[in-house]
């Protein structure tokens, strides 16, 4: 068996021009040719209607009923009137003929009516009704290569298209405005009449530089409130782990609590009963085994939710029955609060009490950051089946005075998880007389019911939710 292939080699010449790189400066033209041909000559005629202004625009916001409907209209109207305004400077021009002026007019005209629908298409119009313009008139002056009213079609053409496109669109037309005009002005070399390229050159480039500063700022403004949306959902979601984190640590010493008194009640259980048979004994120390171990891994969940710089409370969580010196406390701090307790005040699982205990302190502190100076209402009804909250308070008597303090922006997040873990029900809502209102139930089950004290994962939770 022979190898019949063959290989073909290629003059090193050769081989050096197929494969050598292109320069910087051939990419560069290159590059450049091609946002050309994509900008200007790539769907020249595209149909691009000009949008209706937005209700909330700088215009519109101050007007009310059918003439904020009229105001949405505004772009169009203004296109109209500078086209308008070109035809009439066009108009009177000197045209050969009786009825020259009046295509001179429409010259002037349709382009700019045109970049309503088709703006690159009008800019090429434009383009092309300057030479027929200055062929129709007769005489030139200085009024080359542009004629009065092709100066005033082409320049309001120039800054619409600007504005309806993106920079390097203007650029590209503004580079073959200056082409045109020294082309024009090469030609007519030899006439006793001037150019006002010049003078076209100079003004289209003041009015193109100002569109393309109004486009970079309104991208960058476009660009910084985006960033702004997405810190604020991130400054959110970071709030409400970092609330539900702190819940996590306050209910351990609950959970911890029970747990220890399930293992002490298992393990002294057998002692109770005089001669328990062996299945019972070792029931009984199954669960205790299992309390154990649960405490262990409640432990080890503490340790991973908790901070480097958290440091666990020396003094047992509070209760509904320390209510009084929280609001002593507050009212030291300057707030005038009164409470108010209804219906038969009973012991509440301990959770509960914690929360609600949280709830009044979160909604106070609220009170005394954003209404300094006002007074408060606690109410506490013990109702059939749960517990209901109602914290209100007044306004700031002197706003002008006093002035808020703006918080961190966890205290509503923090009560509406507690309320959440529990089941509950939470309103918070400003009041009619300028104050603020945060009503809650926490649902209690009665004797008997098992308790649900956490609600259910959200879909899609991991395991590191807390």
């Amino acid at each position: 068996m022979t190898d019949t292939s063959q290989t073909q080699t290629m003059p090193e010449d050769s081989a050096y021009e197929a494969y050598q790189p292109r320069s910087p400066e051939f990419r560069l033209a290159a590059d450049a040719l091609r946002g050309l041909r994509q900008d200007l000559f790539h769907d020249v005629f595209a149909y691009r209607p000009l949008p209706r202004s937005t209700a909330d625009g700088p215009l519109a916001r101050h007007l009310k009923g059918r003439l904020r409907e009229y105001a949405a209209w505004s772009p169009h109207a203004l296109i109209t009137a500078a086209g308008l305004l070109a035809m009439f400077v066009a108009t009177n021009d000197e045209a050969r003929g009786s009825g020259s002026n009046v295509i001179l007019g429409l010259l002037a005209l349709v382009p700019v009516l045109l970049t309503m629908v088709r703006p690159v298409g009008a800019f090429w119009l434009s383009m092309a009704a300057t030479p027929v313009a200055t062929a129709l008139a007769t005489e030139f002056d200085d009024e080359w290569p542009w004629r009065t009213g092709s100066f005033v079609c082409h320049l309001c053409v120039l800054t619409i298209v600007a504005i309806r496109t993106r920079p390097r669109t203007a650029a590209w037309m503004w580079a073959l405005t200056v082409v045109y005009g020294i082309g024009a002005a090469t030609v007519a070399g030899g006439h006793a009449f001037g150019s006002n390229s010049a003078q076209m050159a100079f003004l289209s480039a003041l009015v193109l530089l100002g569109v393309t500063v109004r486009h970079i700022r309104h991208d960058a403004e476009q660009e910084v409130t985006a960033q702004q949306t997405v810190t604020a959902h991130e400054r959110s979601r970071r709030t409400l782990l970092e609330e539900r984190t702190t819940i996590a640590r306050e209910l351990h010493d609950v959970v911890a609590h029970h747990m220890s008194v399930v293992a002490i009640q298992a393990e002294a259980a057998p002692y109770r009963v005089e001669n328990p048979p062996p299945e019972l004994e070792r029931a009984f120390v199954t669960i205790r085994e299992n309390a154990v171990a649960a405490l262990t891994e409640l432990r080890r969940v503490l340790g991973v939710v908790r901070a480097e710089d958290y440091e666990a409370p020396d003094a047992p969580q509070p209760t509904l029955a320390d209510m009084d010196a929280l609001l002593a406390n507050v009212r030291d701090a300057g707030l005038s609060v009164d409470k108010a307790v209804t219906g038969a005040v009973r012991e509440l699982p301990q959770g509960v009490e914690l929360s609600a205990y949280r709830i009044v302190q979160e909604a106070l502190s609220n009170t005394l950051r954003h209404a300094p100076g006002a007074s408060a209402q606690v109410d506490i009804g013990y109702v059939l089946g749960g517990l209901g909250l109602r914290v209100v308070n007044g306004p700031a008597p002197e706003p002008s005075l006093v002035k808020p303090s703006p918080g961190a922006g966890h205290g509503i997040t923090g009560m509406r998880e507690r309320v959440s873990m529990l089941n509950g029900e939470m309103t918070a809502v400003p009041t009619a007389d300028g104050g603020y209102e945060v009503t809650v139930f926490l649902p209690v089950p009665s004797t008997g019911e098992p308790v649900t004290g956490a609600r259910e994962p959200a879909p899609g939770a991991g395991e590191g939710d807390v």
